[in-house]
């Protein structure tokens, strides 16, 4: 559990929970997520990681385009209206990939990783859906925070297919991370932002590990 104050008394923002949730839980610390941008992954494993993003994430209208019509923190409307937009490019440059990759690779169990990808993707629409307000927040900063370590699969994805890598969309972290700060200003929304950010952390975790599963029935 993250703690929200040190011993000195200062009191840690929204963001800096997002951040610190992230270096424990988020794709980086994935064994699989390393494993795939080691250098060392196979064109199958490479196509199998970019088609799973792309059935998860790679559906209109998306985590912060949700939000944003749900609109359950008001407040949000402007920082969530620049993320749907940014994630707007990278949905394309996923689906360039994901058509540069080929077909996905074939794989036992195909019909159970189908199930846990639209498993998976249900519940980001219902973070996105959420009522609570900042959870849908939290939940989209998490993956802006989440993407610019997914870029360095989908970037080495695009130069073994012969893509064009493209320029991440999103804007500097520093911008978000003071967006968030703001957001989250009070106990509840922190609380809320937070919580998100676990549960998209969560939903990541879970694909790596789906990936790996994967790429083990694949070797065997």
């Amino acid at each position: 559990m993250v703690s929200d104050t040190v011993t000195s008394g200062w009191h840690a923002s929204a963001w800096d929970l997002v951040a610190r949730l992230g270096a424990a839980d988020g794709s980086a610390a994935h064994p699989y997520f390393r494993h795939l941008v080691s250098g060392h992954a196979t064109a199958r494993d490479l196509s199998d990681a970019v088609h799973a993003l792309c059935a998860v994430h790679g559906h209109h209208p998306g985590l912060a385009a949700a939000a944003l019509t749900r609109a359950a923190q008001r407040d949000a409307a402007d920082w969530l209206d620049v993320i749907a937009d940014a994630f707007a490019v990278e949905r394309a440059y996923l689906a360039q990939l994901a058509s540069a990759a080929g077909p996905l690779p074939s794989t036992p169990g195909q019909a159970a990783t189908e199930a846990a990808l639209i498993g998976e993707r249900h519940a980001l629409e219902m973070l996105a859906r959420s009522d609570r307000q900042g959870c849908a927040t939290g939940a989209a900063a998490a993956l802006v925070l989440e993407w610019s370590a997914i870029r360095r699969i989908l970037d080495a994805a695009a130069t073994r297919f012969g893509v064009d890598v493209l320029p991440a969309a999103f804007p500097p972290e520093a911008e978000t991370a003071t967006s968030i700060t703001q957001l989250g200003a009070t106990p509840a929304t922190e609380r809320a932002i937070s919580f998100g950010a676990q549960q998209l952390f969560a939903q990541h975790r879970g694909l790596w590990s789906l990936l790996d599963a994967r790429a083990s029935a694949r070797a065997g």
